[in-house]
């Protein structure tokens, strides 16, 4: 028993020296050189775009490479072309993941996540584009470096974000043992769930204790199909709530447009109900001309004849009822006192001139 342990032990030990590759102290130039047995993982991940992106567009497609150091690049692919073709491209270049940024308008930008040749594929809608170059942050990572990869809690809760979630790992986890990457982690990835979108960011980590600095690029996942084949199939998922973007800017431009309207609408709905008299109580602009204290004076006196009047009603109506013609009698005019006082006030008036023409007579010297 005790030589078939030994003997197990050293086929182990030897497997083990196998797997690493020795070189030898002298190696000529022509030789080629020797590949390594541990990188297992072969994810290869094809980014490249359609004819139809803008400069941001093209910025971030770059960004993304950079943090790939696993993925492989393409010329522009032709619009006309049917998407079946990047299944064939992508095995041209023997990739078995591939990223297609497709543009509209110039204006909106779609990314297509694959698994290729057999799915699924997903279609997103990029939202809220923040390239390196326009963040200008802080934090920095080494180049090639391989990234921790950050999930929500939610992406566990539905069955569509978990399938997400294992085409993002396959995708932008980088293989151990890659030959354009380095051995250590040094910056993260974060897939954050909100609104129904998905949220990217980039840290730095600075220190062990979890201090961060996000380097970017940002921008937003806005998934609209699951399909369960490459770039095609069955529809697995669709999001009910997904409004293309260029039916938002159709509503914004109707909208816009309505304003004349709305502003004639409320010209003539004002014009309409707009009261004849800025004053009701005032019975013409003839009460802003001449003196302003003596229409003062004559409101005062209104509003005080008014009183009286009222004060005689209430009186009237307590007392005991007494025959029409007696009710007839205690009626009076306003107009009538008011002249009456108006008639008194200028008697007034002219019996004093009257007094001082007197007086001023009387003190003139007579001459001889």
């Amino acid at each position: 028993m005790g030589k078939i342990k030994k003997q197990k032990v050293k086929v182990a030990e030897v497997a083990k020296v196998e797997d690493v590759v020795t070189l030898p102290p002298k190696r000529m130039s022509d030789d080629p050189l020797p590949k390594q047995v541990k990188w297992i993982n072969r994810q290869r991940v094809l980014v490249f775009a359609a004819r139809g992106i803008n400069h941001r567009h093209r910025h971030l497609m770059e960004d993304i490479k950079r943090l790939m150091p696993h993925h492989k690049t393409e010329s522009k692919m032709e619009r006309s072309k049917n998407l079946y073709v990047v299944n064939e491209i992508s095995e041209m270049k023997n990739c078995n993941k591939c990223l297609l940024f497709e543009g509209r308008k110039m204006r909106d930008l779609y990314l297509w996540m694959a698994n290729i040749p057999n799915g699924p594929s997903v279609k997103f809608l990029l939202e809220n584009i923040y390239t390196m170059a326009e963040l200008k942050m802080t934090g920095n990572c080494l180049k090639g470096s391989r990234p921790l990869l950050s999930f929500d809690p939610q992406f566990t809760k539905e069955p569509h974000y978990s399938l997400l979630k294992e085409l993002l790992i396959q995708i932008f986890g980088v293989p151990n043992h890659h030959p354009k990457s380095q051995p250590f982690f040094d910056h993260v990835y974060t897939f954050m769930i909100l609104d129904g979108r998905i949220w990217f960011r980039n840290y730095q980590i600075l220190s062990e204790d979890g201090a961060l600095a996000e380097i970017g690029p940002r921008f937003v996942l806005n998934p609209v199909k699951i399909f369960s084949g490459s770039f095609g199939g069955a529809t697995l998922w669709e999001n009910t709530k997904y409004v293309s973007p260029a039916k938002l800017r159709q509503a914004f431009s109707r909208k816009a447009a309505n304003k004349y309207e709305h502003r004639v609408e409320k010209k003539a709905v004002y014009e309409a109900t707009k009261p004849e008299t800025g004053y009701p109580d005032i019975e013409g602009p003839d009460f802003f001309k001449g003196n302003p204290m003596e229409k003062a004076q004559e409101a005062l006196i209104k509003e005080e004849i008014k009183e009286e009047v009222e004060s005689m009603d209430e009186d009237e109506d307590q007392a005991p009822k007494k025959p029409l013609v007696s009710l007839k009698k205690t009626k009076t005019n306003p107009e009538k006192t008011i002249r009456r006082k108006q008639l008194k006030a200028k008697s007034k008036i002219i019996s004093d001139q009257i007094k001082k023409r007197k007086q001023f007579k009387k003190k003139k010297p007579i001459k001889k």
